[in-house]
């Protein structure tokens, strides 16, 4: 979740605002050697490919000078699209009522995958109607969440 990235998400924000995005989130994801820090962007306009390559160019840089996360890693600057990962409680609260994918960092009941209708936010946890329950889950514990897409047929 963001918060362990909340120092790089710091480092970032400014620029990505002043370039008029915002920092959707940070994510990285260790692959052996070839790891991967990716930079989600968003913006009420959307995000073109044009866009992630001007703000690459941008994260970069700062990433060079300031050389915050040790090892080698690929940047990937990217729109968070209609599967996006939520990061914050913020976007929780945004994205209430939308089905999410919820991966949790220990089991609860004895799993770590649940999916269910995003509920809101109670101070720092994030409700989940599933199964006609309504499930509490504090941030912290929460590895991984995306938004489900949903496409009227």
């Amino acid at each position: 979740m963001a918060i362990k990235d909340a120092a790089l998400n710091a480092l970032l924000e400014p620029a990505i605002a002043a370039m008029g995005f915002e920092l959707w989130g940070v994510e990285r994801v260790s692959q052996g050697k070839h790891s991967r820090l990716v930079v989600y962007i968003d913006s009420p306009e959307g995000v073109t490919v044009d866009h992630c390559a001007e703000v690459s160019r941008q994260v970069s840089a700062i990433l060079d000078v300031e050389d915050p996360i040790p090892g080698q890693y690929r940047l990937e600057v990217s729109s968070p699209g209609m599967d996006r990962p939520l990061f914050t409680l913020e976007q929780f609260e945004r994205y209430r009522g939308h089905v999410v994918t919820l991966r949790l960092r220990a089991p609860f009941d004895g799993r770590r995958k649940f999916k269910g209708l995003l509920a809101g936010i109670d101070n720092d946890e994030v409700l989940l109607h599933l199964d006609g329950e309504e499930y509490c889950f504090p941030i912290d514990g929460i590895e991984q969440a995306r938004v489900v897409p949903q496409f009227d047929t």
